[in-house]
């Protein structure tokens, strides 16, 4: 059976051909083009070799258009999987991160991986955490504090150039 967007209102119209020449967002545009394609008499094969998605994407876009009109053209957010560790969590194992191990009397100066999540396990920090995550929970508190410093430094930077 075929599927077919339903008819398009002038406003939509104007709408999804300014979206399908929008280079910034490819995956709006790509969505735009299916819809005004199928408002042609395209067939969702057609479409799909014109925009280069499967045959199931185009559909699902067109369904969506149906129900929801351009709104239903946006992504949600995908979920994706929880955070195994909490906020608290990530800042407890950088606190540690930045203190010194002979200040928490081990037997060493500085902090390997292995080290680091040896005793956050050990302390109860955590039930379990491999090395890789601890470097991933570190190397994104370290670009938190970066962004957060660009950001005062803009603000400084404005409010001198305002006063």
């Amino acid at each position: 059976m075929a599927i077919y967007v339903r008819l398009l209102r002038d406003s939509e119209q104007q709408q999804l051909q300014e979206l399908a020449r929008y280079r910034h967002n490819t995956h709006m545009s790509k969505r735009a083009r299916i819809i005004l394609l199928s408002a042609q008499g395209y067939t969702v094969p057609q479409i799909s070799d014109q925009v280069g998605l499967h045959p199931i994407n185009v559909r699902k876009w067109i369904h969506r258009f149906n129900a929801r009109g351009i709104p239903g053209l946006r992504s949600g957010k995908s979920p994706g999987r929880p955070p195994r560790f909490t906020e608290e969590q990530r800042q407890t194992i950088v606190k540690i991160a930045n203190t010194n191990p002979r200040e928490l009397g081990l037997p060493f100066d500085r902090w390997s991986l292995q080290r680091l999540r040896d005793h956050l396990i050990a302390s109860g920090v955590v039930d379990s955490i491999s090395a890789e995550t601890v470097r991933q929970i570190l190397r994104g508190d370290v670009r938190r504090r970066e962004k957060r410093e660009v950001q005062v430094a803009a603000r400084r930077s404005s409010a001198q150039a305002a006063g």
